[in-house]
C-alpha cells in the first residue's frame, strides 16, 4: 500500500471558477497536511498545467463559464494515453454524477462541501492513483526482466503482478488467493489443450491481471451487495476496457496477453457477453480459457451478492446452467477439457484457499 507521506506530498490541482470554493478547498487540504496544492479559475489552462506538472489528482468543478468540466475531461484524455483520468469532480447536481463517471471521472464531491467527505474521497483517490502510477512505472523494469527470461526473474515478476493486482482485488477479496488460483487454473487448462509451452508460460503470468481494471470502479458500485441498476452495471462492465488500457501498448508478451484477457474475458462463445458482444473464435483463445476459469473460481468464492459454493454445486451450475451461467457460453473444446479434468480445478482451489 502507499504510505501516508506519499499521499500527503502528492500533487493536487483545484479547478473552480469561484474563488471562495478554491479558498475553502485549499484550507481543508492544507489543514489536513497536503503539501502540494495548486489552483486555477481558468478551465482552459488545465490541459497545459497538467502536461507541465502531471498532477496526481484534479478536483474539477463541472459548471464553469466558457468551458465546463466535461469539456476539460475530454481534453485531458489526450494527455493520458493510458486512459486513466485522475479527476474528482465537484458538483451540486445529482444528475451530473453518473454522467461524470461515464466521462472518465473516478469519483465526485458534493456541494456544499463537508470536510470529512472531502478528505476521505481525496485520500482514497490519491491512494488508488499512486498505486496505478506504480504499476505503469514498473512496466519498463518488468519488460527488461521478461526479456532476460530467467526463472528467478519470472518468479519476481509474478509476485509483482500479485502485489499490483491487489490494488483492485483488495476491494472484493479477503486475500490475493484468487489471482494465484487463476494463474494455476489457466496453466493447467492450457496443458490439457496441448498448447505449446510458450503459450502456457504467458497465460500463467498474464491471467492474474484479468481484473486490474477494477481499480477504476468506485466502491459503491463494486461492493454493492444487491443487484446493480442498469447505469451501475454499465459502469461495472467498464473494468474490461479500463484493464485493457492499463496493460495495453506494451512490448511485453505477458502484458499484451494480459490486456487481451482483461478486455475479453467476459465475452461468451454464443454471444451476449461484454464489452463488444464477440462470439466464437473472434474471442481470443486466452480469454475463452480465462472465462471458464474465472466463473469456476467466482462460484467457489464468497462475493457480496452470494455465498461460496462447493465443487459439486459449482460443477452442476457450469455443466447444466442456472439462468445466469449456461454451457453454451463456453468454447466447446475448452468446456470438454474442463469437464474431463474438473477434479484438478477442485484440487487447485483447495490448495490455494489462503
Amino acid at each position: 500500500m502507499v504510505n501516508s507521506s506519499a499521499i500527503l506530498n502528492a500533487k493536487v490541482l483545484i479547478v473552480d471558477d469561484l474563488e471562495a470554493n478554491i479558498i475553502l478547498l485549499e484550507r481543508m487540504l492544507r489543514g489536513a497536511g497536503y503539501t502540494s496544492v495548486a489552483s486555477t479559475m481558468d478551465p482552459s489552462e488545465v490541459y497545459e498545467l497538467h502536461i507541465k506538472n502531471r498532477y496526481d489528482l484534479i478536483l474539477l468543478d463541472l459548471l464553469m463559464p466558457g468551458m465546463d468540466g466535461f469539456q476539460v475531461m475530454e481534453g485531458l484524455k489526450e494527455s493520458e494515453p493510458g486512459g486513466y483520468l485522475p479527476v474528482l469532480v465537484i458538483t451540486a447536481q445529482p444528475g451530473h454524477k453518473l454522467r461524470a463517471l461515464q466521462a472518465g471521472a473516478k469519483d465526485f464531491i458534493s456541494k456544499p462541501f463537508e470536510l470529512a467527505e472531502v478528505l476521505a474521497r481525496v485520500h482514497n483517490m490519491l491512494e488508488v492513483r499512486l498505486l496505478h502510477k506504480e504499476l505503469h512505472n514498473y512496466n519498463d523494469v518488468l519488460e527488461q526482466r521478461v526479456r532476460e527470461r530467467t526463472a528467478d526473474l519470472k518468479e519476481g515478476y509474478l509476485e509483482t503482478i500479485f502485489t499490483m493486482t491487489r490494488a483492485a482485488e483488495y476491494k472484493d477479496e479477503d486475500t490475493g488467493a484468487h489471482v494465484k488460483r487463476i494463474g494455476y487454473y489457466c496453466r493447467e487448462l492450457a496443458r490439457m489443450l496441448s498448447l505449446d509451452e510458450e503459450f502456457v508460460d504467458k497465460i500463467f503470468f498474464a491471467s492474474p491481471m484479468h481484473d486490474i481494471g477494477k481499480i477504476g470502479i468506485h466502491d459503491h458500485v463494486l461492493l454493492k451487495p444487491s443487484s446493480f441498476t442498469p447505469d451501475e452495471w454499465e459502469i461495472m462492465k467498464g473494468h474490461t476496457t479500463m484493464g485493457a488500457k492499463i496493460l495495453g501498448k506494451s512490448n511485453s508478451p505477458y502484458l499484451r496477453m494480459g490486456a487481451e484477457i482483461a478486455l475479453n474475458h467476459h465475452e461468451r462463445w454464443n454471444g451476449g457477453g461484454y464489452p463488444n458482444d464477440k462470439r466464437g473464435e473472434a474471442i481470443p483463445l486466452a480469454a475463452r480459457m480465462m472465462n471458464i476459469c474465472d466463473i469456476y473460481d467466482a462460484l467457489r468464492s464468497k462475493r457480496p451478492y452470494k455465498p461460496a459454493f462447493d465443487h459439486l454445486k459449482t460443477m452442476d451450475i457450469i455443466t447444466h446452467g442456472d439462468g445466469r451461467t449456461r454451457p453454451e457460453h463456453f468454447d466447446p473444446v475448452i468446456f470438454a477439457a474442463f469437464k474431463q479434468n474438473h477434479q484438478l480445478f477442485r484440487d487447485i482451489f483447495e490448495a490455494h484457499t489462503t
